[in-house]
């Protein structure tokens, strides 16, 4: 059967950059599945996308679907017919609506009856009677949460529609939707190419808009951008600030993306590169550049959508409109420095940061009383760690950061050091936010991670002791990053917090602020919730993670600790063994309505089995408590593999639960005192 190449494009006003890419997408799946739906195959599918553009080209998408046979069912026989063999309604009825006599009608029995039967012949449909409603449908499900209308038409879509293109092979499919009917037309570039372009074949859309100035394939366009910024940064002998987030934003922007190089003045590298590389990045789109060594350069890279006869003016178009911006945070950075960050504490009682738990110089505070205590358990500088604290949310109140919101913490680091603050003191006021997404780093010293540390322990305790926990994928307070910011600091820092004694040193710093009793235990399990994930990406097996879960470490490097000796036990050949036995054992006691001895007692013991298993327990018990006392765990469980073969003659030979009471609560006590001292370090009965 005849296939073609199917293409099918909207042309719009430019949509939003920061949304183009989402909408292809969906555009993409929507016609996939309701091809894939509508049982007619393909070789390909893919997507391209540009501001003025979303498009889907389907490769050798077959003309027509397979003709099919239909079984329709009808009515039970001892109900399509009365007692004299005559049709009743029902059967008439349903042979009418199948174009068909009563006695034309099949039979199709089963064993659980007879039923009156049609086998239909239905022709499939062709493209042109299926595509134009799947076009349809698709832009219908685009997600557009805010959608516009203009002219006097009522239709409505994320921007004004100008084009709509069906085509299959050479073929114009007729649809009409969003005001426009399809037709084999196409927008060129919006400069370079300002009369309507038209298509006379699916296949030669690539080759049509590249001639036209336009780079559909967004891909191809974003590789071509990266290769421009590369050779340009190399000319002036600069390594590019290559941010994906803005690469994706300035693809969205250019159909036919021309690099060109810029200058500032260098009296603006005197102002910290933070905000200068915001005010680049985030207000104009420009790829800020530095040297070898990191340094910010006076210049930068931006990609204009068009190829000037005068590329110089453009140049000088885009150096104008940054030096006001740049002056801009010259200007706050100046204005800043004449006050120093101690003298803005009381502004902060001006700010709320939650109705319930008061302003952010309250928090200031908490974070100050909590950041000495971190400090003291893991023997840093208290005073310096109280001050970093008192001082974190300082610079919430200077002009720069005001303006841009993005460098809170590190302009505090700058202005900290400025009034003369200790060092360690300015790192952590730029470290408390870290790590602030995943991957991120985390602070450079201690000093910082006590103060990121008080900082979201403080948010967990009060956002949890109001009772207004995260639901669903709503997490206002983003206390899930919280979470995992403070397992991450304290693990791979190799802290030693126990994180109950430090949420019941933050609670009472809360007074009678909090109504949540269970405040304590709610934040636990929420942060107990998050190791899953956290191991999970590291490769670790969910039944590793669960069997340390059911001892409830609270101290994170001790948990991390017990994660990685069960992991290790796990690859042992005992592991699956003494597993299983720790599971029938937790069995047998569950079952079990009396209490235990204290000790196991030798005088009971009637058989070898069991005398051979309680010596070997008693031996590796000795060698495993200086090694719990030290917390090696994985040398532990390696101690304790040792009773697998002995726990195995056990249960091979011996009658647990004996008719003698005394022998029975006796072999109990030790299989309860084995069990134990696994449990100590995680419940290896969860491992599959």
């Amino acid at each position: 059967m005849t296939t073609e190449t199917l293409l099918i494009e909207l042309g719009t006003e430019e949509l939003p950059p920061k949304s183009l890419t989402k909408l292809a997408i969906a555009f993409h799946d929507g016609i996939k599945s309701q091809l894939d739906k509508a049982a007619l195959p393909y070789e390909a599918i893919t997507w391209y996308a540009s501001p003025r553009r979303l498009a889907v080209e389907v490769k050798a998408l077959k003309a027509k679907q397979e003709d099919k046979q239909v079984e329709k069912r009808g009515p039970a026989v001892n109900v399509a017919f009365d007692e004299q063999g005559k049709p009743s309604k029902a059967a008439e009825g349903w042979a009418r609506s199948n174009g068909i006599t009563v006695d034309q009608a099949e039979r199709l029995v089963t064993d659980k009856g007879e039923w009156l039967l049609h086998k239909a012949n239905v022709a499939g449909k062709t493209v042109e009677e299926i595509v134009p409603d799947i076009v349809s449908s698709s832009l219908t499900k685009l997600p557009i949460p805010k959608p516009m209308r203009w002219g006097s038409a009522r239709t409505q879509f994320i921007r004004p529609v100008h084009t709509l293109t069906i085509m299959y092979g050479s073929n114009i499919l007729p649809c009409e939707t969003l005001g426009v009917n399809s037709d084999n037309k196409i927008q060129g570039h919006r400069f370079h190419q300002k009369d309507i372009v038209t298509l006379t074949h699916a296949d030669e859309y690539i080759a049509t808009l590249n001639n036209a100035y336009v780079i559909a394939d967004f891909a191809e366009r974003k590789a071509k951008i990266v290769e421009q910024i590369k050779q340009a940064a190399d000319k002036i002998n600069a390594v590019p600030l290559l941010d994906e987030e803005l690469l994706e934003e300035v693809t969205a922007l250019v159909e036919w993306p021309v690099t060109l190089v810029g200058t500032f003045d260098e009296e603006f590298l005197n102002v910290p590169a933070e905000p200068l590389i915001y005010s680049m990045k985030d207000h104009q789109k420009y790829f800020p550049v530095t040297n070898k060594a990191g340094d910010l350069l006076n210049k930068f890279i931006f990609v204009a959508n068009i190829e000037s006869k005068d590329p110089q003016q453009v140049i000088f178009g885009n150096e104008k409109v940054i030096r006001p911006r740049l002056a801009d945070a010259e200007f706050f950075y100046k204005t800043d420095k004449k006050q120093r960050l101690s003298d803005r504490l009381d502004k902060l009682e001006n700010v709320l940061f939650q109705k319930q738990l008061g302003t952010v110089k309250d928090k200031s505070e908490r974070i100050a009383s909590l950041s000495e205590t971190i400090a003291k358990t893991i023997n840093e500088n208290a005073d310096e760690a109280y001050r970093a604290g008192l001082l974190s949310k300082t610079d919430l109140m200077t002009d720069m950061v005001l303006e841009f919101p993005q460098v809170q913490g590190t302009m505090g680091k700058y202005y900290a050091r400025h009034d003369g603050e200790s060092e360690a003191i300015a790192q952590a006021l730029e470290d408390q936010y870290r790590p602030r997404y995943s991957g991120d780093s985390l602070p450079e010293a201690n000093i910082g991670c006590a103060v990121a540390i008080a900082d979201k322990i403080d948010s967990l305790v009060g956002i949890f002791g109001i009772n207004q926990p995260p639901k669903g994928d709503k997490d206002p307070f983003a206390l899930r990053r919280a979470a995992i910011g403070v397992i991450r600091i304290i693990i791979e820092k190799e802290l030693n917090i126990d994180l109950t004694a430090l949420i019941e040193k933050s609670i009472s710093l809360f007074g009678d602020k909090l109504s949540n009793d269970n405040t304590a235990n709610d934040v636990i399990e929420f942060v107990m919730g998050r190791y899953k994930a956290f191991y999970q990406e590291q490769g670790i097996s969910a039944d590793v993670i669960q069997a340390v879960m059911a001892n409830k470490p609270s101290a994170p490097l001790d948990f991390d600790k017990r994660i990685k000796a069960v992991s290790y036990f796990r690859t042992l050949d005992a592991a699956i063994t003494l597993a299983a036995a720790n599971k029938r054992v937790g069995n047998i006691l569950a079952k079990f309505d009396g209490e235990l001895y204290q000790s196991f007692k030798v005088e009971l013991a009637q058989e070898q089995e069991e005398k051979d298993l309680a010596q070997v327990f008693f031996d590796v018990k000795e060698r495993v408590n200086p090694l719990m006392a030290s917390k090696d765990y994985q040398g532990a469980l390696t101690e304790l593999a040792q009773l697998k073969t002995p726990i195995d003659v056990f249960f091979d030979n011996v009658m647990v639960m004996s008719d003698d009471e005394a022998v029975k609560i006796n072999r109990l006590t030790l299989l309860n005192k084995i069990r134990n001292c696994f449990f100590e370090i995680a419940d290896i009965s969860q491992l599959q």
